[in-house]
């Protein structure tokens, strides 16, 4: 498919699914500006990206890092938000920020950047937000984890509501072998990849460029809003 003419703004676009995301939409003739924490990962990406590509950082815990990154796109086509930054602790932990960071550091970034974002939205563009499968089947010991998850599902079809005729989705990913859990300790990593093996039909792992072309559908398919799509190789279903 072509994005001749469009241009897509991913926040969390320096690694993982959102430079994949990115990647496959420049690939496709678009434009893209990405947006993260890291000026050396965000450098390098647009460097990968070529110069179709933009880049800036951002901070969506804070709401002025978020204007400030806003402020000078005039027009956005497309916008995705796989940004996040949260830890996971079980509903009995003592520290009741350590039980809201899913909530602060996944929720509330992505309300802040689709806050800033829509002013500048074309009527024919689209959202795509960014929760999980533990929305629908939640591990043990991640409760407020999957709350989250959930919330983000339940404000994308409040969205598609509130912003139509811009159509708003979301992305809700299983397991999936790339850059985050690349960065995370390998006995971690191996006993998740076990349990997506074992706990889906598709019996592995997804990829980030499988992800990729599932955001890209849903950015792109005029007919589909309000919508969550699992993709999570049937684990939701097992």
């Amino acid at each position: 498919m072509r994005y001749d003419d469009k241009t897509l703004v991913v926040i969390g676009g320096g690694s993982g699914i959102g430079l994949a995301t990115a990647e496959a939409f420049v690939k496709g003739g678009g434009r893209v500006v990405i947006g993260g924490r890291s000026p050396g990962r965000l450098e390098a990406a647009r460097e990968r990206l070529g110069a179709a590509a933009r880049a800036a950082t951002i901070d969506v815990f804070d709401p002025a890092s978020v204007a400030a990154f806003f402020a000078p796109l005039e027009r956005i086509d497309h916008l995705f938000t796989p940004a996040a930054t949260y830890a996971i602790a079980p509903f009995d932990h003592p520290d009741e920020a350590a039980l809201a960071s899913p909530l602060d550091g996944k929720f509330w970034g992505q309300v802040r950047c689709v806050r800033a974002a829509a002013p500048k939205l074309a009527s024919d563009g689209s959202v795509v937000l960014m929760s999980g499968a533990a929305s629908a089947r939640p591990p043990r010991g991640a409760a407020l984890y999957a709350a989250a998850n959930g919330a983000i599902e339940a404000l994308g079809r409040g969205l598609a509501v509130d912003l139509a005729p811009v159509r708003v989705n979301v992305i809700a990913p299983g397991t999936i072998d790339g850059d985050l859990w690349a960065r995370r300790p390998a006995q971690v990593r191996d006993a998740a990849f076990a349990g997506q093996a074992a706990g889906s039909l598709a019996g592995r792992p997804g990829t980030q460029a499988e992800i990729a072309q599932a955001v890209l559908f849903l950015l792109t398919n005029g007919f589909t809003t309000g919508a969550t799509l699992f993709a999570d190789g049937g684990y939701s279903l097992r």
